[in-house]
């Protein structure tokens, strides 16, 4: 169907291309290129994702007037006049079918997708019990566990919405999401196992916010204060699931992503926003009924709730393996459990091949990979398609899209480390700083789409993506590279926001802890992409006062105030002590000199 581009180290087969969801929707299109196809879905919206919804078998409790209104551009309505609730679509079908699959203290265990209803069940009835009502927000900061996914889908189903809270953020992090949201309720964990290490988890919660923490105990013993519950304590009596009917754009979820700014962007996700998770799942990832779906992350970054709906919309069933992925017991996990779609940051595969932990015949059961959160090194990749003998389909969004607006197919060949079209349904352009189409430069998207943010809790939504953008168009921020054989290569990003390890930050937040170093008098943090490709390093320059120590001590001291302060995974990979920062006549600093600078 397509023209194979060089350097491709998978190309699809015509069983794999007849077996696609993505090819029988070209047949069925009567199209032959994914392009074709493309371009139907974006002047087509109402008609593309009608039939979505119809694939994925969501319901609704009332049917919409219509599909689409766009009659305000900025801020569509998607089958406006509808009542539904996203959970009932996802638990709604065969009782006996696989919905999870996880390790557990006695192995693995699975649990069938009426048992999770069940579960959930009760978590929405603990939910009522409680006093909470419809439009109450919990939050959730614990690791990827069968209690994470009920109490996720149990909030939605009680009518509630689900503040997002990664679990690796210290506790001022933490505490600043809280501040911004109000939950009356934190589920959470007693301590996280993970890499051979106890973490704690609601010594870290309790220490962010007085609200009441529903705890999962692990055995650790710990305790608690007077206003909190253990898990059993909470769950109510009622096992059969009656989700709250909703309008399509009530609320679901509150997830953060990183602007300019200290303070994280607050993004609503509502009961369309699913449709757009699990329709990646199905045509870029090729998801089908009876799969088994892994992808280590959590329910603070936007692939935890990706994950729920792109598996369970699909009719598949998710794996959960919450300790640390970097282990050789991760790649057993998959191939115990069946794991025929798994889902990476580049960071694992770097680790798995650096360690010599993959070897040819791993992976046996996996017949798509994917690969999102920061730009993956290319030699890594074609190591990793070589060994798994599948592709991987490289896969860039956002929390404000709902999954992705470039990726890849199955039935287009795999070059390591880039996309082959934008996403289904969605457009982009790619600009100059004076609005002319370039292949490289910055990209701009084109809707309306499902999954686009309409609103932000804690600042101007339109002032965020719309402020002199060209009209008609919504500005992300990444920096994308057109190649000559039609292909996109990710460059990083255009702004002061920075991706590091999978986790997008702002450099104001890196600064603001940064600044607190004794010595430090002036400081900017910067992400630098390597020449090669790759993951994004955290550079940061430093002026210091004099006596300040610097070298390895200055390093480290810098280090552990991120540790201590915002997130233990960010790695600082150089230190510069300059004498002073660059900075416009407005004193702001000049980040982008220091970034070129950096790379002469």
């Amino acid at each position: 169907m397509e023209v194979d581009p060089p350097e491709a180290c998978w190309i699809p087969d015509d069983d794999t291309i007849a077996r696609s969801h993505v090819g029988r929707l070209m047949r069925d299109r009567g199209v032959d290129t994914v392009a074709d196809l493309h371009r139907w879905t974006v002047e087509y919206p109402a008609t593309f994702w009608s039939h979505v919804a119809h694939e994925l078998g969501v319901v609704f409790d009332e049917h919409a007037s219509e599909v689409l209104d766009a009659s305000d551009p900025r801020h569509p309505k998607w089958f406006p006049g509808a009542r539904m609730n996203i959970v009932r679509s996802c638990l709604d079908d065969d009782a006996d079918a696989l919905a999870i699959v996880a390790t557990s203290d006695s192995g693995v265990e699975r649990i069938s997708r009426g048992e999770l209803r069940s579960f959930v069940a009760q978590f929405a009835s603990g939910f009522a019990d409680a006093g909470y009502e419809p439009g109450d927000r919990v939050a959730i900061a614990m690791p990827m566990t069968v209690e994470a996914v009920v109490a996720y889908l149990g909030t939605i189903a009680a009518g509630g919405v689900v503040v997002s809270i990664a679990d690796s953020f210290a506790p001022e992090e933490i505490a600043v999401r809280l501040d911004i949201t109000d939950p009356v309720a934190i589920v959470t964990q007693d301590v996280i196992d993970r890499a051979g290490r106890t973490l704690p988890m609601y010594e870290k919660c309790a220490a962010a916010s007085s609200a009441p923490c529903i705890i999962v105990d692990t055995g650790a013993g710990a305790p608690l204060r007077a206003q909190d519950v253990t898990w059993s304590e909470f769950q109510g009596s009622r096992s059969t699931l009656h989700p709250v009917p909703s309008p399509p754009d009530g609320h679901t979820n509150i997830l953060f992503s990183s602007g300019t700014t200290g303070e994280p962007k607050a993004i609503p996700w509502n009961h369309t926003t699913p449709l757009k998770a699990a329709m990646d799942g199905r045509y870029h990832h090729d998801i089908h009924r009876g799969d088994v779906v892994a992808w280590p992350t959590n329910l603070g970054w936007m692939m935890g709730p990706w994950l729920i709906y792109a598996a369970l919309l699909n009719g598949a069933a998710i794996a959960l393996y919450p300790d640390a992925p970097t282990s050789r017991s991760f790649i057993e996990f998959t191939e115990d459990v069946g794991v025929t779609m798994l889902g990476l940051v580049p960071s694992i595969v770097a680790s798995w091949r650096a360690n010599g932990l993959l070897a040819p015949g791993d992976l046996a059961t996996v017949r798509v990979l994917s690969s999102t959160g920061e730009a993956s090194n290319p030699d890594d990749y074609r190591w990793l398609m070589d060994i798994a003998g599948a592709p991987v389909i490289e896969y860039c969004g956002g929390t404000e899209i709902g999954g992705g607006y470039i990726t890849g197919t199955v039935v287009q060949p795999a070059i390591p480390s880039r996309f082959t079209t934008p996403a289904l349904g969605i457009d982009i352009a790619i600009l100059d700083d004076d609005g002319e189409a370039v292949d490289s430069g910055e990209c701009f998207l084109i809707g309306p789409s499902v999954g686009l943010s309409t609103e932000l809790l804690n600042r101007d939504h339109d002032a965020v993506y719309f402020a002199d953008a060209p009209e008609g168009m919504r500005r992300h921020g990444d920096h994308i590279e057109r190649m000559p054989d039609g292909t996109y290569r990710a460059r990083g990003r255009v702004d002061d926001t920075m991706n590091l390890g999978g986790i997008k930050t702002s450099s104001a937040e890196l600064e603001d802890v940064l600044s607190t170093v004794p010595g430090v008098s002036d400081v900017a943090a910067v992400s630098v992409a390597p020449s090669d490709g790759g993951p994004e390093r955290l550079v940061v320059h430093v002026v210091v006062v004099p006596g300040r120590e610097t070298g390895e001590a200055l390093r480290e001291d810098l280090q552990e105030a991120l540790r201590t302060r915002l997130n233990p995974l960010f790695r600082i990979s150089d230190v510069v002590v300059v004498d002073a920062l660059p900075r416009t006549a407005s004193q702001k600093v000049m980040r982008r000199v220091l970034r070129d600078e950096y790379r002469r």
